[in-house]
């Protein structure tokens, strides 16, 4: 860890408390005569956090001072209908419950009083598969590799690939926009989406299946995002695509990070549409792929289902030529920085849960800025974290996501943890990066969505018509206030 990120750790492993020691809290109100509901003390346990950095903290040092008072696990639409009538009539709070994979507090019942968290992976099934429209009737507590193997019967993908993929589900990534595989045209979920159903207080809302609508405003937009605050998503309908059978990558070099990115700029202005376009700064591929430090990484990848992609590739690397770019080779897979780089990726969700154990604090946070504030919004946040940081630690940067107005920066921070304080620790970084984004102008999340945690930055960046315009939405189809409260309203 010293040799590359300039810092030590103290080198002492804690343990962490285990379940049976933790003393939680008496359920306020019993859970409903149901057979699917229960306030067993670990299934209260496993449902009280997400996954970000001061939810694994406060988990691992046994503190739970707010779990849902029991949990649901509805077998079918009929069971959450119960549980909303119970609930609305009992005035407890509902929490909405995929994966658990929230890294801004979403799935947390912090403050609501009574709640209960509604588990929705027993609503687990591929329901219809049109395979001359390529699109999927998918139940919403289905999760990520679940869906890829029921579609490849099919010779069908819905391809996408959060880093949370194998642990969130179709549910979860429409109520929080979540960000995908392909890194330009469909970057998040939204743009897999043809039609939604969601059960609210107060009705079924369900959009009609289409390609595409001007009718007014669409009522799947108003539910993709929504965070569980205006109806629980039960299904969906969602695009798929034929199996990718071309693919080609390559892992280019740059000089420097502002020469990356001025490649990147360009190549996602010349409409090649390359499905992998991430640039890593020299920190970060030091960390994740086996670079020196001394140069930026581009990880540039074409791929499709028709047709051969060299003609993209090719035009692809002398774009990036052009801006000081090299490269070894362009291979027909995978394999090579490419390669460690996306073992690095998929295996960080599980790597970071020994962060508390190893005295390591860490944050994630991204967002999006056009390309002429790019360098300066770079410099501005990069520069208050790493004084939040005191001069210790370590602040990379990468694009997650890149348009042809701007790109999505994903920032990662790694410190050593001051032991027994690392929650306020993580609070300090969290709140240097919040009001450096918002102040250099970016927007506080691009697809980790809002929840709990980027409340005060998301209050400051919507529009006060629009507030009050979502909070009427949300009076109408949950007037008693139970869904998900304390996210986006």
């Amino acid at each position: 860890m010293t040799a590359v990120t300039g810092f030590t750790l103290d080198g002492e492993i804690e343990e962490p408390v285990p379940p049976d020691a933790v003393r939680l809290p008496p359920p306020r109100v019993a859970p409903p005569p149901l057979p699917f509901c229960t306030a067993e003390p670990y299934e209260r346990i496993t449902h009280t956090y997400g996954k970000a950095y001061r939810d694994l903290m406060r988990a691992f040092r046994g503190r739970f001072d707010n779990p849902p008072d029991f949990v649901a696990r509805p077998r079918d639409e009929h069971d959450l209908i119960r549980v909303l009538e119970w609930a609305e009539n009992s005035g407890v709070a509902v929490v909405p419950y995929g994966g658990g994979t929230s890294v801004v507090g979403g799935v947390e019942p912090r403050d609501l009083g009574p709640s209960v968290s509604l588990d929705l992976t027993r609503l687990d099934r591929v329901l219809e598969v049109d395979e001359v429209s390529l699109a999927a009737r998918i139940q919403a507590g289905m999760l990520g590799p679940d869906i890829d193997r029921h579609l490849v019967a099919h010779g069908l993908t819905l391809r996408h690939f959060p880093q949370s993929y194998e642990l969130s589900t179709l549910g979860g990534w429409i109520a929080t926009r979540a960000g995908g595989h392909f890194a330009t045209l469909a970057t998040h979920i939204d743009d897999l989406v043809e039609s939604i159903r969601a059960i609210t207080p107060r009705g079924v809302w369900e959009s009609r299946r289409v390609p595409g609508s001007g009718a007014g405003v669409s009522p799947d937009r108003m539910l993709l995002g929504s965070e569980g605050a205006l109806g629980v998503i039960t299904e969906a309908w969602v695009r798929v695509r034929p199996r990718p059978a071309h693919r080609a990558s390559a892992a280019v070099r740059f000089p420097s990070f502002g020469r990356g990115a001025e490649a990147v700029r360009t190549i996602s202005q010349a409409g090649l549409h390359p499905s992998n376009c991430r640039l890593l700064d020299p920190a970060e591929a030091r960390l994740t792929s086996g670079g020196d430090g001394t140069y930026a990484l581009l990880m540039l990848g074409f791929e499709a289902a028709d047709h051969p992609v060299d003609a993209w590739m090719d035009r692809g690397l002398e774009l990036a030529r052009s801006h000081g770019g090299t490269w070894d080779e362009v291979r027909p897979g995978g394999g090579g920085q490419g390669g460690a780089w996306k073992d690095t990726f998929l295996r960080m969700p599980y790597l970071r849960n020994a962060y508390p154990a190893i005295g390591l604090v860490a944050e994630t946070f991204e967002t999006a800025v056009t390309w002429d504030r790019f360098a300066a919004f770079h410099a501005a946040v990069t520069g208050a974290v790493r004084d939040a940081l005191g001069g210790t630690g370590i602040v990379t940067c990468r694009f997650a996501f890149t348009y042809p107005d701007g790109p999505a920066p994903y920032f990662t921070v790694l410190a050593r943890a001051r032991r027994g304080d690392e929650v306020a620790q993580w609070d300090e970084i969290k709140r240097a990066a919040g009001e450096a984004v918002l102040t250099a102008g970016g927007t506080i999340t691009h697809h980790h969505a809002v929840g709990r945690d980027h409340r005060p930055w998301y209050d400051r960046q919507r529009p006060d018509p629009f507030a009050a315009a979502l909070r009427g939405a949300k009076d109408a189809v949950d007037p008693a206030g139970i869904l998900n409260p304390g996210v986006l309203v």
